[in-house]
């Protein structure tokens, strides 16, 4: 096959298995799971598993203790928080609608790029941040009244948390593989969320048949899979590409939710989140600080 098609249809592969991975959490939690324990049982699996491949692929691991520090805010802080808004924001609102929130990030990303460095936002960067905020204005203007209002807080400030993991995570993971950066991530993920669990009595590896098979399956599929088909693909067809076609994870989420979930999103609601998108794909495609957004929707470590 066609370089270039391998790395588009190996993007579409990645997207495709975060786009479902909401899914399988809100089954999961319909029979009988909590977020936070499926969250744990997520991380920890994915934690294994990449410290096998790092293991059985002999990679070498070299790290300051300014890294591991740094890995650790980045997985047991941002990305824990992150995850957990995430994933409690779709128990309020449809899963397609969360997913239109969430790719908000790079707008927020162009923010605090904003303030930390100091720097003007291009005139494409205000120009997406108004179509976003219009687009928004569209997603919420006819029915905002019967949407949970706890629910859009929630995919808010998991956008707005994975802007901090992306701008501070950035310089770190750069000077680390891709395999081990997402190894120590799941590592300290999942110690955070066990703590947390264990304090809301929430950890139990005694659950029903059904909840480990969607486990399982958001653990290799939209997780594993998703991952390396993401990378591969990064290396096919260049990062701003993928970024791109990467976009297409809340379209996808939408489908499916709309197939097994049975959600609806007027015609007003899918413009509004279109808009969004593409408010989104315009701060990915300015040259300025292009490579730090486009590690906002590559660095989809999970």
């Amino acid at each position: 096959m066609n370089r270039f098609y391998l790395g588009v249809l190996l993007v579409f592969l990645s997207a495709a298995g975060f786009g479902v991975m909401p899914l399988f959490t809100l089954f999961a939690y319909q029979n009988g799971a909590s977020v936070t324990n499926i969250l744990f049982l997520r991380f920890m699996l994915s934690a294994v598993f990449f410290f096998l491949y790092i293991f059985f692929k002999k990679e070498k691991v070299r790290m300051t203790k300014s890294q591991i520090l740094s890995l650790f805010v980045l997985g047991g802080v941002f990305y824990t928080l992150q995850s957990t808004f995430y994933y409690h924001s779709i128990t309020y609102i449809p899963a397609s609608l969360a997913a239109f929130l969430f790719y908000t990030s790079p707008i927020f990303v162009a923010v605090l790029n904003l303030l930390i460095s100091k720097e003007r936002m291009a005139k494409p960067v205000i120009a997406a941040t108004g179509l976003s905020i219009f687009g928004l204005f569209l997603l919420f203007g006819a029915s905002f009244g019967v949407i949970n209002v706890y629910g859009v807080v929630l995919a808010f400030l998991s956008a707005v948390v994975y802007s901090f993991y992306i701008v501070v995570g950035h310089s770190v993971v750069k000077q680390l593989s891709p395999v081990v950066t997402s190894a120590f991530i799941a590592l300290f993920a999942s110690v955070s969320l066990f703590l947390i669990g264990m304090f809301l009595g929430e950890i139990d590896f005694r659950i029903d048949i059904k909840v480990w098979g969607f486990v399982l399956t958001i653990v290799i599929f939209s997780t594993i899979v998703a991952m390396f088909s993401l990378f591969r693909g990064l290396d096919l067809i260049g990062s701003t590409k993928a970024s791109v076609l990467s976009m297409v994870e809340p379209l996808v989420t939408s489908l499916c939710s709309a197939l097994f979930l049975s959600e609806t999103l007027t015609w007003m609601q899918v413009l509004g989140g279109l808009i969004v998108l593409s408010g989104s794909m315009l701060i990915v495609l300015t040259p300025a600080k292009r490579e730090i957004t486009e590690t906002a929707k590559n660095g989809h470590t999970f």
